[in-house]
C-alpha cells in the first residue's frame, strides 16, 4: 500500500497561486486601504491594465477626484459594506480601459494574515447571461416582427399614465384596411416587409407628445398621446393619412395602404382603461365598417346602429337568393347631340318591406359580408338579359358595370364575365367595365392580368372618378384602359373656377395623347356641358341628361332618342 505524503505548505502555496493564473474568473488582492496588491491574468485581460501598472492604485484605478459621482457612490457602498460584514457582493456594470462595458458579479472578502487585514476579489463577466435574459425580456415584451412593445407593454404604460396624468391622455388604434387581400395577393412574407416600412415611416415622423408606439398583432397597431387639449392629436393624425398617401415600394411595385382610426380619450370617454380601450376599438370598427380609409373619434352614437347587423346579413343573403337587387340605368350621351351612347348600371335594393333602398343603405354591409361577387353576378346577368332585349330592338348601346377588388380578387371572376358572352347573345364591346381605384390599389400582377384578359375578350376599360386619387396618371399608363371618366368634383365648378376648368382641359388632352375616350361625371347645367364641348369632350353624363332609371324607362328614352344605333366605339 503506497504510503500517504501530506501537502507541504509551500507546495499548497506554489498550487494555488498556479490556480489562481489559470483561473477563468478574475482575482484580485487589495490591502486595506482597497490599494491593489496583485492581480491574476484573467483580471488583467478583462480590466485592461497590467499588474505594475495596478499595483499600488486604488480600487477605481484613479484617485477619486477623477471619478464620477456614481463610480464615488458605489466605492463608499463597498467599503462601508467590507468594514461591517467583511463581505460585498453586487452586479454592476464595468467600463474597461477599451471602452467596452461588461456585465459582472463581483465578491469581496476580508481576511486576515499575519494579523494584516487584506481584502480578496473575485470579479466573473456574466454578459452572455445578462444579454439573453434581456433578450427573453425583450421577445415578452415586443412584437418580433417590428420590434415595437407588444400589447402588454401597451397596456400597461396607458394605465400608469392614466394613474398620473393630470393632462388629457388619447389612445388610438389603427388598423391597415384590406389586410387580408394584401396577404391573399401578396404573401405573407410581402406583407410583413410592408408592414415594417410602414412602422419605420410612422416613427419617421416623430410625432409630437408621442408616449408609446405599440405593435398589437397583424395589422393592428396602438399610440398613446398626452395633451393638455385631446384635439391637439388632430395634427398628429393628419400626418398620419396624409403618409399614406405616398406609395409604398414593394419588388419595384407600388402598393398604396390605406388605415383605419379610432379614437377615444380620458376624461371625456372614462377614466378606466377597459372602457377607453374598448371605445377606442369601437370607433376603429364603425371607420372600417364604413369603408375604411378614415378617422373616427368615439361617440354614444356609436353604441345604437340604425340596423342590427345580424339582422341586416340575413336579409342580404335572402335578397341574394331572392334577386330582389336591380339594375338602374343613367344615360351617356354624345354632348354634341344629346344621343344616347350607352348606360351606366347602378344597382338598386327592392326591400320587400322597405321599398327601393340607395347603395348607400347597404353597399357597406355587402363589403363586410363579403357578399360583392354574389352581387355583381346579379347585376351582370340582368345587363346582359337587358342587352339582348334592347338588341331585338336594334339598339346596340354598352351598359357599364362597377367593379372594385372584391370582385376582381374573385377566382371565378374571369371566367364568369366570358362566359357571359356565350351564355347571352351581346357583343364584348356592349359590356363596359368601370374599374374603381381601389380595385388598382394594390397594384398586384393578378390584378393587371385580370384587366388584359378582360381587353383581349373585347371588353372595354374605363378609370372611373378620374383624377380623385393619388396616382391616377400611373394607372393610366400601367393598366389598358379605353375610358377615363373626369370626376363629377371637377365638373361641379368647372363654369367659374378657372383652375378647375384649367385641371379638365388637361386631362381632356391627355385622353386625346393617350388615343383614349374621357367621359365627363357629373353634368348638371346647360353652362357645364356647352363649357366643355368647347374644351373639346364628346361624351358625358348627369342629371342635366337624366337620373338612374328602371330598364323600363331606359327603354323608351332609346326610343324618343335620335340615331338610336350610335355608340361610343
Amino acid at each position: 500500500m503506497t504510503t500517504f505524503v501530506p501537502i507541504s505548505p509551500s507546495i499548497k502555496q506554489q498550487l494555488l497561486l498556479e490556480l489562481c493564473e489559470c483561473l477563468e474568473d478574475a482575482v484580485f488582492i487589495l490591502d486595506a486601504n482597497l490599494r491593489y496588491m496583485s492581480v491574476n491574468a484573467a483580471y488583467e485581460a478583462m480590466i485592461g491594465f497590467e499588474e505594475p501598472f495596478m499595483i499600488g492604485r486604488p480600487l477605481g484605478i484613479y484617485a477619486a477626484e477623477f471619478l464620477s459621482e456614481k463610480e464615488r457612490s458605489i466605492l463608499q457602498d463597498i467599503s462601508n459594506q467590507l468594514d461591517d460584514d467583511g463581505f460585498y457582493e453586487n452586479n454592476f456594470a464595468l467600463l474597461n480601459r477599451y471602452g467596452r462595458t461588461l456585465n459582472c458579479h463581483i465578491s469581496y472578502r476580508r481576511i486576515y494574515a499575519d494579523e494584516t487585514v487584506y481584502y480578496v476579489g473575485m470579479v466573473r463577466d456574466i454578459s452572455s447571461v445578462v444579454e439573453d435574459q434581456q433578450q427573453v425580456a425583450h421577445l415578452l415584451n415586443h412584437n418580433q416582427l417590428t420590434g415595437l412593445p407588444n400589447r402588454k407593454v401597451f397596456l400597461s404604460q396607458t394605465n400608469d399614465v392614466l394613474m398620473d396624468s393630470f393632462q388629457e391622455v388619447v389612445i388610438i388604434r389603427v388598423n391597415i384596411d384590406r389586410y387580408r387581400i394584401l396577404i391573399n395577393n401578396l404573401g405573407q412574407d410581402n406583407v410583413d416587409a410592408l408592414i415594417k416600412e410602414f412602422v419605420a415611416r410612422i416613427n419617421g415622423l416623430e410625432l409630437n407628445q408621442l408616449l408609446c408606439f405599440s405593435h398589437l398583432g397583424g395589422d393592428d397597431f396602438g399610440l398613446l398621446f398626452e395633451f393638455t387639449d385631446a384635439h391637439m392629436v388632430r395634427h398628429e393624425l393628419d400626418s398620419l393619412m396624409h403618409m399614406c398617401e405616398r406609395p409604398f415600394v414593394l419588388n419595384s411595385t407600388s402598393i398604396y395602404l390605406q388605415i383605419s382610426v379610432g379614437v377615444s380619450y380620458y376624461p371625456k370617454d372614462g377614466n378606466q382603461l377597459s372602457s377607453l380601450l374598448n371605445k377606442a376599438e369601437k370607433a376603429l370598427q364603425y371607420a372600417k365598417e364604413h369603408g375604411g380609409d378614415d378617422v373616427w373619434w368615439y361617440n354614444d352614437e356609436l353604441n345604437c346602429p340604425s340596423i342590427d347587423s345580424m339582422q341586416l346579413e340575413t336579409e342580404l343573403r335572402e335578397a341574394i337568393v331572392a334577386k330582389q337587387f336591380i339594375a338602374y340605368y343613367q344615360p351617356k350621351v354624345a354632348l354634341d347631340t344629346g344621343v344616347i351612347t350607352g348606360f351606366e348600371a347602378l344597382v338598386r335594393w327592392q326591400h320587400p318591406t322597405r321599398g327601393l333602398l340607395q347603395p348607400k343603405d347597404f353597399i357597406e354591409a355587402i363589403i363586410k359580408h363579403k357578399l360583392s361577387f354574389d352581387l355583381f353576378r346579379q347585376m351582370a346577368f340582368q345587363i346582359a338579359e337587358q342587352l339582348c332585349i334592347w338588341e331585338s330592338m336594334n339598339f346596340t348601346q354598352h351598359v357599364c358595370i362597377n367593379t372594385d377588388a372584391a370582385e376582381f380578387s374573385h377566382p371565378e371572376f374571369f371566367d364568369f364575365v366570358s362566359n357571359l358572352f356565350t351564355q347571352y347573345s351581346i357583343q364584348p364591346h356592349q359590356l363596359h367595365i368601370e374599374v374603381t381605384e381601389s380595385s388598382l390599389m394594390l397594384r398586384h400582377a393578378s390584378v393587371k392580368q385580370q384587366l388584359i384578359a378582360l381587353k383581349a375578350l373585347g371588353v372595354c376599360l374605363a378609370l372611373d372618378d378620374f383624377g380623385t386619387g393619388y396616382a391616377s396618371l400611373s394607372y393610366l399608363q400601367e393598366y389598358p384602359f379605353d375610358f377615363i371618366k373626369i370626376d363629377k368634383s371637377f365638373i361641379d365648378k368647372i363654369v367659374d373656377n378657372r383652375t378647375q376648368s384649367a385641371i379638365v382641359k388637361a386631362i381632356l388632352d391627355l385622353a386625346i395623347a393617350l388615343d383614349m375616350s374621357a367621359i365627363a361625371e357629373g353634368i348638371e347645367t346647360e353652362q357645364q356641358r356647352d363649357l366643355l364641348l368647347q374644351m373639346g369632350c364628346k361624351y358625358g353624363q348627369g342629371y342635366w341628361f337624366g337620373r338612374p332609371v328602371c330598364a323600363d324607362i331606359a327603354t323608351k328614352m332609346l326610343r324618343h332618342s335620335s340615331l338610336p344605333n350610335t355608340d361610343l366605339n
